[in-house]
């Protein structure tokens, strides 16, 4: 299947191939991750995420048909939502920056594929400059550690979120295309009253310890795709286990 910017997001797109955010979505749980590819599940699409696409369809310069397709980010006058009001402001704040706007300045949602574990891969990445980097933008709440309830820590934001994990595919999938083994690096700012800015990097061998992961994980998740594999796991605890849960016996109060 050839990829485009139409079809990449399609469920033919998604049971073809795997992405980092499908990956990260098996992670979390197998079963939703099943549903959502399935189409039975659908992931909510909250104002934190839209804020984020808000400020990439600028980047890519897509921002008018963003929001035609997007009403429910304008309030009953015509003007935006507060939040996005807010996203505005991060796009003045970036794109003054000269080292961020740099980075940024790449070419835009540039679509790859390839093989990881003999598992196919697509890859659609923010700025990439052909021969040098792959950059991509991040809009997360502020650059402190976030709480993991999972191992019960709190987590670089960077881990937490999983972006070392995109940096691992990421590089190893334009390295199968170009031969190039490129640097990968995280335009990122934040949601605060007045936005912060940074160029993060990620250490060659956290991002080459993910890569090994992914190898090891990526043929099982596969398999669950195709039906080869049907032990598919369920955490109980997200939206989609919630949406199914069946009671089967009643529980004491101090065990929930």
């Amino acid at each position: 299947m050839k990829l485009t910017g139409e079809n990449y997001y399609s469920q033919a797109a998604n049971l073809e191939f795997m992405s980092v955010s499908q990956f990260k979505s098996f992670q979390k749980c197998e079963a939703a991750a099943l549903a959502e590819i399935a189409e039975d599940y659908i992931r909510p699409l909250t104002a934190a995420l839209l804020v984020g696409s808000y400020v990439d369809a600028w980047y890519e310069g897509t921002l008018d048909n963003f929001k035609a397709v997007n009403p429910q980010i304008f309030k009953r006058d015509g003007n935006v939502k507060a939040e996005f009001a807010a996203a505005d402001e991060i796009i003045k704040r970036t794109s003054r920056d000269e080292m961020f706007a740099k980075y940024m300045g790449g070419k835009k949602q540039v679509i790859m594929t390839g093989k990881i574990a003999e598992i196919p891969f697509k890859i659609k990445m923010d700025s990439y400059h052909a021969g040098k980097a792959i950059v991509d933008l991040k809009i997360v709440r502020d650059f402190a550690p976030v709480w993991n309830n999972e191992l019960h820590c709190k987590q670089p934001f960077v881990e937490y979120w999983g972006y070392d994990y995109q940096g691992a595919v990421y590089q190893e999938i334009v390295r199968q295309n170009t031969g190039k083994f490129l640097p990968f690096f995280i335009a990122a700012a934040t949601k605060e009253a007045v936005p912060d800015i940074a160029l993060v990097s990620i250490p060659q061998e956290r991002i080459d310890s993910c890569l090994t992961l992914v190898k090891a994980l990526a043929p099982r998740y596969a398999g669950l795709k195709t039906e080869r594999l049907t032990d598919a796991h369920h955490c109980g605890k997200c939206d989609w286990c919630k949406q199914i849960k069946t009671i089967d016996k009643i529980v004491d109060y101090r065990d929930i």
